[in-house]
């Protein structure tokens, strides 16, 4: 890397950097052993995938992109699926739920899909999960539980949790309720008879196997070892840190105890706690946590169907430690903001372009932006139109930016296509337009006047000065509802675009026909 980069860098203001020199910190002394550092991140693939479960991999690579632009120790990223997992209830959002449902209790791995798609429930979800991050083109290595356990590369660290038996029960117990201290223990039994991960009590011998009572009343002893046990999840997130060699891993604000509880639990089985970072949670529209089996979040695909997958990534940069909602109105801003600090990237100095989040969204390297029309503008446009596909709008956008094509601006014709999308599924089907005031007519009309004595090659800035100064003409209170009634008026909606970019791209003639049917409404 440029020493000149280097040194930005390594000073850089942007949280994945502040990451970044905290875990450069943890090998001041040597580097690590096992010859590269490791992030994880974790996924528990109990219910449908949704944004807020992958905001931990987007945030990790932009650590890890951090990390790799002031040292030079290679790293990998594990993305781990806690697969093995007993299913404790059948999700609310899935098909064929009577699929699952005589299988509660079996590892996610062994419950069948009720998609029909996989082998199991888990092995679809996992799939899921991976179809999202290839989707960003991330570098990372999937794994599961399930194998980890029965390959029977978790083994000898599962002796050692064995050993430290009495130390972690001393651990666990005072942080559990009464009737759960009763039955608790570190290592769960999967029953030979019916494949369920069982919460019981269990009889400890020295040669790493357990006894314990099955289902069906038998007294059954099997190892603890190739996979004949899941270990109870705060224990198992430990011994994975020390099997692993996990040097990273970022988790949610819920989990702050777990983390802390982790962290002493590792430390008893040899080994050592990752550096990691606490992140608030994501909300839905009503301010309530989003959840996998509740599926009240957004599905990956729902995102990608509307927006681009960058405009999610600057989602999941902006301000990690604050809470945010996350659902289907915050996709247009999101959009608008990414294509912004893309556009004022290539204008900026370097110390100033280490800090636009599109640096750190595109590992360093952004692309050129294509044009300067927004998503906003594109979604009115398509309501003016009332576009049932994405060519009707290039119409328009070939005539705004000159020589454009789908083919030469592939980045536009995506933003158009996905604009249609969503005002086809949004915008649409609460749009009303509403009957101007006295007021608003009389500012219409010297509008419309103004446009039809305006040459159509007339420049944005002009076209916006006009709009501004007729606004201030009227006794609106402020040009807020000027505006406001423009876009309520003409555009059956509460807010709106730059109206001179807006008529710029629409286009001046067609623009006073607008005026013209919105004047002339009488419902």
């Amino acid at each position: 890397m440029d020493e000149a980069l280097r040194a930005l860098t390594q000073a850089g203001r942007a949280w994945p950097f502040e990451e970044a020199r905290k875990l450069a910190a943890r090998f001041e002394q040597a580097p690590p052993a096992k010859g590269y550092v490791l992030f994880e991140t974790g996924y528990g693939p109990s219910g449908l995938p949704h944004l807020g479960t992958f905001g931990e991999v987007v945030r990790t690579t932009m650590v890890r992109r951090a990390f790799e632009s002031i040292s030079d120790v290679p790293t990998r990223l594990f993305c781990f699926s806690d697969d093995m997992d007993g299913l404790r209830k059948v999700p609310d959002n899935v098909p064929n739920a009577d699929v699952i449902r005589p299988h509660l209790g079996k590892p996610l791995t062994q419950v069948p899909d009720p998609f029909g798609t996989h082998d199991s429930f888990g092995a679809h979800n996992n799939a899921r999960l991976r179809a999202f991050l290839d989707s960003f083109g991330f570098e990372y290595e999937f794994q599961s539980a399930t194998d980890w356990y029965k390959s029977g590369r978790f083994d000898s660290t599962l002796k050692r949790l064995f050993d430290a038996y009495d130390d972690v029960m001393a651990l666990m117990l005072p942080t559990l309720g009464e009737e759960r201290q009763a039955t608790y223990s570190p290592f769960l039994p999967v029953s030979p008879s019916t494949g369920r991960v069982l919460q019981v009590p269990i009889e400890r011998k020295s040669d790493y196997t357990i006894v314990f009572e099955d289902e069906d009343g038998t007294k059954q002893q099997v190892p603890i070892t190739g996979g004949h046990v899941k270990v109870q999840w705060k224990p198992d997130w430990a011994m994975r840190w020390a099997a692993l060699g996990v040097d990273y891993e970022m988790s949610g604000k819920d989990l702050i105890s777990s983390v802390e509880l982790a962290s002493k639990i590792v430390k008893l089985i040899g080994g050592r706690a990752p550096e990691g970072f606490t992140y608030e949670l994501f909300l839905d529209e009503k301010g309530q946590k989003i959840s996998k089996s509740k599926g009240n979040g957004l599905t990956v695909e729902e995102w990608l169907r509307y927006a681009p997958p960058e405009s999610l990534a600057l989602f999941m940069f902006q301000k990690p430690k604050s809470a945010k909602k996350l659902y289907f109105d915050v996709i247009p801003r999101a959009v608008d903001d990414y294509l912004t600090h893309l556009e004022k990237f290539s204008t900026e100095e370097p110390a100033q372009r280490i800090e636009n989040p599109s640096w750190h969204i595109h590992h360093g390297k952004p692309p050129q932006a294509e044009s300067g029309i927004s998503f906003n503008i594109l979604l009115n446009l398509a309501g003016v139109v009332n576009a049932e596909h994405k060519d009707v709008l290039w119409g328009f956008i070939s005539r705004y930016v000159a020589g454009a094509t789908p083919a030469n601006n592939p980045s536009l014709d995506r933003l158009a296509g996905y604009a249609v999308a969503y005002y086809q599924d949004f915008v649409r089907p609460t749009k009303q337009h509403r009957l101007p005031t006295d007021l608003e007519r009389a500012a219409l009309e010297e509008l419309r006047a103004a446009l039809r004595t305006m040459d159509p090659a007339t420049d944005v800035d002009t076209i916006q000065t006009a709009v501004f100064e007729i606004g201030k003409h009227h006794a609106f209170a402020s040009l807020r509802d000027w505006f406001k009634a423009q876009y309520e008026v003409l555009l059956g909606q509460s807010d709106g675009p730059r109206m001179g970019s807006f008529i710029k791209l629409y286009g001046v003639a067609e623009t006073v026909s607008l005026i013209d049917g919105a004047l002339a409404r009488t419902v």
